[in-house]
């Protein structure tokens, strides 16, 4: 298979005031040393709580931040070290679906020229008639009908919005899609079409995705792979029946019971990360090596990488 996206040693970090009356500043490890590697036609999904990292991870990989260190290879092109003429020729390739579809769309742009707008400018229609042809087809693909073509995003529903915004994300016949919480604001019975529709896009075209959610039981429906966040590390990575059905890390077993209504609260203070491993302070496998020695993501069968002690032996 051919790979889309190549992720090495990425790494955002912030410097921050401890409070509004301090001047003392800590380091934020947003994304501390991430890696991954991304087929065409593959989906990975990427979860967490809030405040893992995963947002600012596809942030980084968007270039909409900077990272402060690694490597970002998209189409065999190294993001961090070219220059601007060649990511705008790719921006094309790579599309983003973000959390809030109203904010995403243009409030001043009809439906029909929302999808139409980069159609003509990446000359993928050739005129008028072309890209309304265009726009028909893509709208359509969405479960958008003609009868919507001329409205405006406040007078659709947020099911509606977010359907004409992954219609926008298809516009230009992209590589990758990268959809960050795309169903997280929408009610339960729509979050399940559109989840329904990213799977209808998974089986017809060849577009890879990576998927970000809080909700690993939304993510399990439309992923090949799931890579779990915890304060910017990767703490366990496999085949999506892997993470959901044997979970290893602490961290993910916490999120599968949360989806069980099993959850428990663990014990301890989750504000200050330790040296060693982030997930230290709540969790209940815990042993003296844990504090002092950061974990690495090692194979733990046949693929299913996991970043614990307690699992490696």
């Amino acid at each position: 298979m051919d790979k889309v996206l190549s992720v090495s040693g990425l790494k955002k970090y912030y410097e921050v005031k401890r409070s509004a009356f301090s001047y003392k500043k800590e380091i934020v490890r947003a994304v501390d040393g991430v890696d991954l590697s991304l087929e065409r036609g593959q989906t990975l999904g990427i979860v967490g709580e809030s405040g893992s990292g995963k947002s600012t991870l596809v942030r980084c990989i968007m270039l909409l931040e900077k990272p402060d260190v690694g490597d970002i290879v998209f189409s065999g092109v190294n993001f961090t070290k070219t220059n601007d003429n060649q990511l705008k020729r790719l921006r094309k390739d790579i599309q983003i679906i973000f959390q809030d579809p109203y904010s995403s769309l243009n409030p001043r742009l009809r439906i029909y020229d929302a999808i139409a707008e980069p159609v003509l400018f990446h000359n993928i229609a050739h005129d008028g008639d072309d890209a309304r042809q265009r726009v028909t087809e893509i709208l359509g693909s969405v479960g958008i009908s003609e009868d919507f073509f001329q409205k405006y995003p406040h007078e659709m529903s947020g099911g509606q919005r977010q359907r004409v915004a992954i219609g926008r994300a298809l516009a230009t016949n992209p590589l990758l899609i990268v959809a960050d919480e795309p169903v997280s604001s929408l009610d339960v019975s729509i979050q399940a079409q559109i989840i329904n529709l990213f799977m209808d896009i998974k089986e017809r075209t060849k577009i890879s995705m990576l998927f970000i959610s809080h909700d690993l039981n939304v993510v399990r429906f439309v992923s090949d792979e799931i890579m779990v966040m915890y304060k910017g590390r990767v703490v366990e990575q496999g085949k999506t029946d892997n993470i959901f059905y044997q979970p290893m890390h602490p961290y993910t077993q916490m999120l599968i019971d949360s989806i069980k209504g099993g959850f428990s609260s663990r014990a301890g203070d989750d504000n200050h990360a330790p040296t060693g491993c982030a997930y230290y302070p709540r969790c209940e496998r815990r042993t003296s090596v844990c504090a002092e020695i950061a974990p690495e993501l090692k194979d733990y069968d046949s693929g299913h990488m996991v970043a614990c002690h307690a699992v490696h032996g």
